[in-house]
């Protein structure tokens, strides 16, 4: 008899496997189980198999040396074999006969039973008039479920408003730690570094000296020894500011009151400056001063400077005064950036704490046609927070709120005056403080006056009942439905 062999592998299942036995179209089929790998078919999976293979018209053996294997298609009846030519050759047991299940015969007494079982619908519910009655009373049940729960309104209230001020004298300061009630707040410090450079074109000329003036001192002895003048010494005039001058070389001076040594001298700086009249000179500096006298018995000249193009002491005083201009200005809008917008800045306190450069090029008392100026300073400033300054308003306000009010709007504040300091670094200035106060309303009451009412008449029945300073604005969803919703949280009520 024809057999189909089927050869399994370690990755067949029961659905592979019985895909297998479907293809096969012999008689018997014979599944072959591999010598050294494992096929994880179980119990049930050959219960399976086996009654496939029965729907086929097919008989199942096996093929296998698993004790396991061979226990399980034994328990079943499927002939098991060692080999597939002792398949070919031994007897194949008859397979048990199916068993063929009989149906059972119709039963004629259905319609009876289920009359008795089931209830028959009541004549008034099986009529027209009853079917449309009972469609018109879910429909209305829908409605009005759809009426309770679907609108919603939104009501804005505008109740009485007040508007409370107060000014409040403050005291800022660096040694303040906290707010207090006082008007006592604390002050912080700012300080930023910036640089700025700015150039002037020269057209004016300037004297530049040139050559140093030269003349002749007369030291008069004051004591009766000899003195010795060292080269070097400097004498100098009598005016503000000096002119001085260094002899050029040492000169013993002869013992005896009243006796003169005439020494040559020579300016210290170049220029017309040093050019000096006749008994001009009268000072000697150090101590050699105390035991001699000095004069100049004719003029001393020489000294000469030349006309160029350069930068006076006026323009530069002139350029000066535009950098620091600039600084400040760059200072001040850095300051402002290191801060929020509400804080405040004490302009009083601003000021310069140092000159970290000061460079101008070409020097003083150089030519030169164009004059620029490079300077950094660092300033300093001190600012009040808008924290601190928000929570003297509020502790201040609050103490003066009427009965049945409260807040609605945050407080606003701003310096009335501007502020000043005082010798002890205490910055004081007024602030004028505002906001507004609105009538607090009972939601509860204003439920049991909107709900399931018409809008108009709702409107007019809250402006006289509350204490409102125009009528409320009333929004109602969908906009066509005629009435306030009837569910409490359906109505949402805002205050202005």
């Amino acid at each position: 008899m024809k057999t189909q062999i089927i050869t399994l592998e370690s990755h067949d299942d029961l659905i592979s496997v019985r895909d297998k036995l479907s293809w096969a179209k012999t008689p018997r089929i014979l599944l072959v189980w591999p010598k050294y790998e494992k096929v994880t078919l179980r119990v049930l999976d050959l219960k399976v198999l086996q009654r496939h293979a029965d729907s086929l018209g097919s008989q199942l053996g096996l093929v296998t040396r698993r004790a396991n294997v061979r226990r399980d298609a034994e328990s079943l009846e499927i002939p098991v074999f060692d080999s597939t030519a002792a398949a070919q050759k031994d007897f194949w047991p008859d397979p048990a006969p199916r068993a063929r299940r009989v149906p059972d015969a119709p039963r004629r007494d259905l319609r009876k039973i289920r009359d008795i079982i089931y209830e028959k619908e009541a004549p008034w519910r099986a009529s027209l008039p009853g079917r449309l009655l009972t469609f018109t009373s879910g429909v209305m049940a829908v409605l009005v479920l759809a009426g309770i729960f679907i609108p919603r309104a939104t009501v804005t209230l505008y109740p009485e408003a007040q508007i409370q001020s107060a000014i409040i004298p403050v005291a800022a300061s660096e040694s303040i730690d906290s707010v207090s009630l006082t008007g006592s707040v604390p002050a912080h410090r700012l300080s930023v570094t910036v640089n700025a450079e700015q150039s002037l074109a020269i057209v004016n000329e300037i004297a530049i000296p040139q050559s140093k003036a030269q003349g002749i001192a007369r030291f008069k002895n004051l004591t009766q020894g000899e003195v010795n003048i060292p080269a070097g010494t400097v004498v100098s005039t009598a005016k503000d500011p000096p002119v001085r001058y260094v002899t050029l070389h040492a000169t013993l001076l002869p013992p005896g009151a009243d006796e003169f040594v005439d020494v040559p001298i020579a300016a210290l700086e170049p220029g017309a400056s040093g050019n000096a009249p006749v008994n001009s000179i009268m000072v000697v500096d150090g101590e050699i001063g105390l035991s001699l006298s000095v004069t100049n018995p004719s003029l001393v000249s020489g000294g000469t400077d030349s006309k160029l193009i350069g930068p006076s002491d006026a323009e530069r005083a002139k350029l000066r005064e535009v950098v620091m201009d600039n600084l400040r200005r760059d200072a001040e809008s850095k300051l402002h950036a290191q801060i929020s917008p509400a804080d405040l800045l004490l302009m009083d306190t601003f000021e310069i704490v140092k000159i970290v450069n000061e460079t101008y090029d070409p020097p003083a008392g150089q030519p030169g046609k164009t004059l620029v100026l490079k300077m950094q300073a660092e300033f300093s400033v001190r600012y009040v927070s808008a924290g601190d300054l928000k929570a003297l308003s509020l502790s201040t306000l609050d103490l003066s709120i009427p009965n049945g009010f409260a807040p609605f709007e945050t407080v606003s504040f701003k310096p009335l005056t501007e502020p000043s300091s005082d010798t002890s670094g205490v910055t004081h200035f007024e602030l004028d403080v505002k906001r507004t106060l609105l009538r607090q309303l009972n939601n509860a009451q204003v439920f049991s006056i909107v709900h399931g009412h018409r809008p108009s008449a709702v409107k007019d029945d809250l402006l006289s009942r509350l204490s409102l300073r125009q009528p409320a604005d009333i929004i109602v969803t969908p906009s066509w439905w005629p009435w306030m919703p009837l569910i409490p949280f359906n109505i949402s009520v805002d205050t202005k």
